[in-house]
């Protein structure tokens, strides 16, 4: 069977990059996308020059700040990115139905067959890049490979405006130089693990011990052993359905009263099941996430018998705040989420023990 051809295409600094092209005054300054610091705002995004100065996206806005003291901050208008974002997809479905977003700045192409009957993939991304700059005046970097997990690694090989090819003969030689980092799921926490086990290189993974590996990483060894051997066949998915719902808030003052905290996660709770009812389908699972005044984050969750009623989940939100120090500690953000979802009483496949915020921080 031949060789997949998948493109993973990724606007660069997407949000201050638009703001940036529609406001000449801010090219070349430190831009970053976001709340106020005085109101404990984040970066949405940063403009690489702000990131020379170690700004990222998810960072308090005032520690933002404080590495850059220059930094030019524009309030998000969310609407206007959705726009871009419809533009340049309606490039990637001109070339190819098989399109799987996975965010507003980026998705997977598989264009193994393409309307441009284009047979290298490097070709089809070379055009599309050409394409988002002409129609947008915005740059992507893509990445080439025969699979997905190959393919989202090299778009970041040469950002900004990169595009970088992993041939099916050039698969071995690429993995050789990653890091355990670059593995899909393994963050800093996981990585560490990871080091202190003496598993430092992707291809580390591949002669670990089973039972040390799983003792770092759980029930994902196998997987991740798959990975490290350059093995992802999963195909793309135009249209993969949401695995979850939900929703969370920064205060601008500290929450130590426990009945505010009580409305605040009965609130987006309701909201998350009012997501299930729109479209017709029910959650096994309640999640919430608490970070106190400190930053420490937490998150909780709750399974049983699937269901979309706003009461009950709701009331199962507040139940799970008993399992954290909402109302003895301060609380800077509270989060409510929904997910272990299914289209009616059976039971769904998804593990009901993955949390939705696994990528908040």
């Amino acid at each position: 069977m031949a060789p997949r051809r998948i493109i993973h295409v990724d606007m660069d600094a997407f949000y201050a990059s638009v703001e940036q092209r529609d406001r000449p005054e801010l090219r070349g300054k430190p831009v970053a996308v976001g709340g106020s610091p005085e109101s404990r705002g984040v970066v949405a995004a940063a403009s690489y020059e702000a990131r020379e100065f170690g700004v990222r996206s998810a960072m308090p806005m005032s520690r933002a700040v404080r590495r850059c003291p220059d930094l030019v901050i524009v309030a998000p208008n969310f609407t206007k990115y959705r726009t871009v974002s419809q533009q340049v997809f309606g490039l990637f479905r001109s070339v190819t139905p098989l399109v799987e977003p996975l965010s507003l700045d980026e998705a997977y192409l598989d264009v193994t067959e393409n309307a441009w009957g284009e047979t290298l993939g490097m070709n089809v991304a070379r055009r599309l890049k050409q394409l988002i700059r002409e129609s947008t005046r915005l740059t992507a970097s893509a990445g080439v490979a025969p699979n997905k997990f190959l393919a989202k690694i090299a778009s970041a090989w040469r950002k900004p405006d990169g595009l970088t090819v992993i041939a099916p003969e050039r698969v071995e030689s690429f993995l050789q130089q990653l890091p355990v980092d670059a593995l899909w799921g393994v963050g800093p926490v996981t990585a560490q693990r990871l080091r202190e086990r003496g598993i430092s290189r992707l291809v580390d993974v591949r002669t670990a011990d089973n039972a040390l590996l799983r003792e770092a990483v759980g029930s994902h060894s196998d997987w991740l052993v798959k990975l490290a051997a350059g093995e992802d066949d999963r195909p793309v998915e135009p249209n993969r359905p949401s695995k979850s719902s939900s929703s969370e808030c920064t205060y601008a003052r500290d929450l130590e009263d426990l009945e505010r905290i009580r409305d605040e996660i009965a609130s987006m709770a309701r909201d998350n099941a009012g997501w299930l009812q729109r479209r017709n389908i029910f959650a096994r699972t309640v999640t919430i996430k608490v970070r106190y005044d400190d930053f420490t984050t937490i998150t909780r969750s709750d399974t049983k018998a699937p269901t979309n009623d706003p009461d009950e989940i709701a009331r199962r939100a507040v139940e799970l705040l008993a399992k954290t120090d909402a109302g003895k500690r301060p609380v800077r953000l509270l989060g409510a989420g929904v997910h272990n979802l299914s289209s009616g009483e059976e039971q769904p496949e998804e593990d009901p023990t993955k949390l939705p915020f696994e990528k908040a921080n």
